[in-house]
This record gives C-alpha cells, sequence and structure tokens, in this order.
C-alpha cells in the first residue's frame, strides 16, 4: 500500500507544487488591510453605567457600615432597663449634689479643688468603664461595675457635703465662742 502511495506522490508531484496565490489575490488581501484600521478598545456607555453603579454602592455600603458602627453605642439601659433607672438616678443625683458642693464651696476653696479632684478620678474611671461596655464580652458585669462606681460616687459627694458643713459649723461656733 505504500508503493502506491509513493508512485502516486512521485507521478503527480508537478501538481502538488502549488505557486502560492495570485497577485490579483494579494492586491485585494493588502486593500482590505488598508481599509481596517486596528481596533480600539472603546468602553461603552453601559460599561461605564456599571463601573459607576459598582463604585457607588461600594461606597455606600462602606458609609453605611461606619454610620451603623457609630451610631450603635451599646447603654446601660440597653442591657438592663433597671440599671438603666438606677443610673439616671445616681447621675441626677450626683449633679444636685455636685451644685451644692459648689455654691458651699466659697468658704474653702483648697478643700473644694481637693474634692473636685476626687471626683474627676471616680468620673474618668467611670467614662472608661462606658468605653469598655461597648466592646466587653460581659457586659452585665461591666454594667454592674458602672452602677457600682457611680454609686461609689454618690457616697463620696455626699461625705464631701457632710465635711463641709462640718467644718462651716465648727467655725460658726469658733466665732461665738
Amino acid at each position: 500500500m505504500s508503493n502506491k502511495l509513493e508512485g502516486f506522490v512521485r507521478d503527480n508531484k508537478r501538481e502538488f507544487e502549488v505557486k502560492g496565490p495570485s497577485d490579483a489575490l494579494w492586491s485585494k488581501i493588502e486593500a482590505e488591510l488598508d481599509k481596517k484600521k486596528p481596533a480600539k478598545k472603546t468602553f461603552r456607555m453601559y460599561q461605564w453605567m456599571s463601573i459607576a453603579a459598582m463604585l457607588l454602592l461600594t461606597v455606600g455600603v462602606y458609609f453605611g457600615y461606619q454610620y451603623q458602627k457609630t451610631s450603635t453605642e451599646i447603654l446601660v439601659a440597653d442591657i438592663n432597663p433597671g440599671m438603666g433607672k438606677k443610673e439616671v438616678r445616681f447621675t441626677s443625683l450626683i449633679e444636685e449634689k455636685r451644685d451644692s458642693l459648689q455654691t458651699l464651696a466659697g468658704a474653702d476653696p483648697e478643700l473644694y479643688k481637693q474634692f473636685i479632684a476626687d471626683m474627676s478620678k471616680l468620673d474618668n474611671d467611670y467614662q472608661e468603664l462606658k468605653k469598655q461596655l461597648q466592646t466587653s464580652p460581659n457586659k452585665g458585669l461591666v454594667g454592674k461595675a458602672m452602677m457600682k462606681n457611680l454609686e461609689i460616687q454618690l457616697q463620696m459627694i455626699s461625705q464631701q457635703l457632710y465635711i463641709i458643713n462640718q467644718v462651716n459649723q465648727y467655725k460658726k461656733e469658733e466665732k461665738t465662742i
């Protein structure tokens, strides 16, 4: 079988040799190539719109998450409504007693400064507990610590008012003697 194939190729060798495309065909191909310019990669309107929509969506999600993150501050009342009521009552009593302390402070400003320094320490501790409440896994325990801090502040300011009243009473008694 291979001998027949070899014989056929030998006999018809001239017919297998191809000259190539004719000159007329080459000139047509060249003319078509000159007409077609390299295609630019263009963005159509829908592609620009889809890019803008994705960008807008990404920015919207980011700012939405940031807003939610900042506006969801956890309060003591969120953990336990009873503690929330206690917090309101303690803070209002503390503010009332601070006002009373400030009016009585004119008699002994040095003593008042010392009292305010002590109260500032407790208030700073309370603010720190408030920050911890946002991230703590045991929010109930932090809430109880906050209530204890307010209770200590109230006791301290009541004690300070008592001391100022005792000092003022002692000064009055001294004047009468």
